[in-house]
């Protein structure tokens, strides 16, 4: 089961509501915070799987579903196009958000969202709310309507098979510390040249 890490992240006991009714105690496989997702598992049987976009390929003015279960009231789709691609909210270290218009509220997270076939192109993660709420709902001074944002299911996809297979998401690391020139010498004489590249600041061993 593939959720958002902020649903989950500190809680004793994880319990998933399946679609038939029945209720399933959960584990945790892995979370990877610096994209919000988290892998659960389950002891349960005869559980359909949802079709994943091919190359989840999106774009601007595609219609799209939000499945969630918005305060608690029960399975909720909502309706919506694809406002945007490629969003930042500085919400977590890996971000690349699809924007919709499909309303997203509290009990979303981490729910599906899908295109006009039914197939899977993103996780529904955060919605755009006043600066009072919870971190995960978004970042703003106004309130806000039609403004949510979904994890793009080409990274959901990375950060599952990355977890099922290792428990945790591994990734490359540059091993050097660095700076742009200008940051390290800020003040230009007139008619000095432009420094361009970086400047090694430390090699970090390994």
């Amino acid at each position: 089961v593939l959720t958002n890490n902020h649903v989950i992240n500190g809680a004793d006991d994880i319990q998933v509501l399946l679609f038939d009714g029945r209720v399933a105690q959960a584990r945790v496989i892995g979370a990877d915070a610096d994209t919000d997702l988290a892998v659960l598992k389950i002891d349960a049987a005869d559980l359909p799987t949802i079709a994943v976009a091919d190359r989840g390929d999106v774009n601007v003015g595609d219609v799209v579903l939000a499945i969630g279960n918005p305060f608690g009231v029960g399975k909720t789709v909502t309706m919506g196009i694809v406002s945007a691609t490629g969003r930042q909210l500085r919400l977590s270290a890996y971000e690349d958000f699809i924007q919709t218009d499909a309303a997203i509220n509290f009990g979303n997270s981490g729910g599906a969202l899908v295109n006009a076939l039914g197939e899977l192109v993103g996780i529904n993660t955060a919605v755009y709310r006043n600066a009072g709420g919870d971190g995960r709902q978004g970042a703003g001074q106004q309130n806000a309507e039609g403004i949510g944002f979904a994890i793009p299911v080409t990274t959901a996809k990375a950060v599952l098979d990355q977890i099922i297979s290792h428990g945790m998401v591994i990734r490359g690391w540059f091993g050097a510390e660095y700076a742009d020139p200008s940051a390290l010498n800020p003040v230009r004489p007139p008619g000095a040249p432009v420094q361009h590249g970086v400047v090694v600041l430390e090699v970090l061993p390994g």
